[in-house]
């Protein structure tokens, strides 16, 4: 006997063209002013980009991994989230540390490589910038599993990229999260590319979303540069977490290098990247908000000049305010500290370890 026990599909999920022409039948249930904000938040992180990249390049932060062509994607996660909702990042999203209200000095105190700037993330629900690939999954699928045994009206949302679907951690989150329902989104930041390799050459699936299938798991893919698509898949996501999770694919592009200890130059031509410039996330918003008549030049030269005002304003803080506490290595690496790490502290103190 031989029959089909399984088949299933992946939906794809475009609001708003490269043009800014939106299908309202997909249109979300949304106020115009909101996607002013959001558009607002995307100039916003872009700019962030910009300076935090010429901060590097003048020594003073440390590696910085580059947002640029992926603000849909994270101002459209973040714009869906509520207050308790859990964020739980890896090492790119900027842009939704933004959007959740982080102060803006501590995001800079923590990229000049003090653990002292991530002692905010507390106030905004997220955990901390997490480096290893794929490891920050299994701490969000317990989040979740804490939320659902605690019976909060609250969703953790996690990132990865396309590199990190090829890890063990992926399958292990999303299966443990299938299996107990948890209300956890997974989304993955399909920007193309695993450091130097490409999509195609580490993985077979002819979708990222689809790995969710294997765990039980509802996954859906959406044009990742459509900030109104990303953000409701997203609500939908939360709307559906009461049933278990969710798995979301973005299809994005990483227009810059990886980190500033990258040159892309060595394994991606120019080529390569051109046809993605013309789907650029912010370029059709603009379009369609002044078309609208919600958005116009005036109102993006004094948004800019706003925005980087704050900026400018946030670095001189991190700099010329900002004096590290070396005790925050011993302070915040538990939620309470153990007596182990109490006699090491004060055995760094005693003997002044950091005169």
């Amino acid at each position: 006997m031989k029959k089909q026990v399984y088949s299933g599909a992946i939906d794809y999920l475009q609001v708003m063209d490269e043009n800014g022409n939106v299908d309202m039948q997909l249109m979300p249930s949304i106020p115009d002013s909101k996607i002013v904000d959001m558009y607002k938040y995307m100039l916003f992180a872009r700019a962030l980009d910009a300076k935090s990249l010429s901060l590097q390049r003048q020594g003073r932060l440390a590696t910085y991994a580059p947002l640029i062509g992926e603000e849909a994607t994270q101002i459209g996660v973040a714009m869906a989230l509520r207050k308790d909702d859990v964020f739980v990042p890896s090492f790119r999203q900027h842009g939704v540390f933004l959007a959740r209200g982080q102060p803006l000095e501590d995001y800079f105190v923590y990229w000049k490589g003090y653990e002292d700037g991530a002692k905010s993330t507390r106030q905004i629900n997220a955990l901390p910038v997490c480096v290893p690939v794929g490891t920050q999954l299994p701490h969000g699928a317990g989040v979740a599993f804490a939320q659902k045994y605690l019976k909060r009206d609250a969703v953790t949302v996690a990132f990865v990229g396309d590199g990190g679907t090829s890890e063990g951690d992926f399958y292990e989150a999303i299966n443990f999260a299938g299996v107990n329902k948890l209300p956890f989104i997974v989304i993955i930041e399909n920007n193309q590319w695993a450091i130097s390799v490409p999509r195609k050459d580490q993985t077979a699936a002819q979708t990222l979303a689809q790995k969710a299938m294997a765990a039980g798991v509802r996954g859906v893919q959406v044009d990742g540069n459509d900030v109104l698509a990303v953000y409701k898949a997203v609500t939908e996501a939360i709307a559906a977490s009461k049933n278990g999770p969710t798995v979301i694919e973005c299809v994005t592009y990483r227009m810059s290098m990886h980190t500033t200890a990258d040159d892309p130059a060595k394994y991606r031509p120019d080529s390569d990247v051109k046809p993605w410039k013309d789907k650029d996330p912010l370029k059709r918003v603009s379009i369609y908000l002044t078309a609208k008549g919600l958005w116009s030049g005036q109102l993006e030269q004094d948004t800019a000049a706003q925005q980087q005002k704050q900026i400018d304003e946030a670095v001189d803080r991190s700099e010329q305010q900002f004096k590290p506490d070396p005790k925050g290595m011993f302070e915040t690496l538990y939620s309470f500290m153990p007596d182990t790490l109490k006699d090491e502290e004060r055995n760094a103190v005693e003997n002044n370890f950091w005169m």
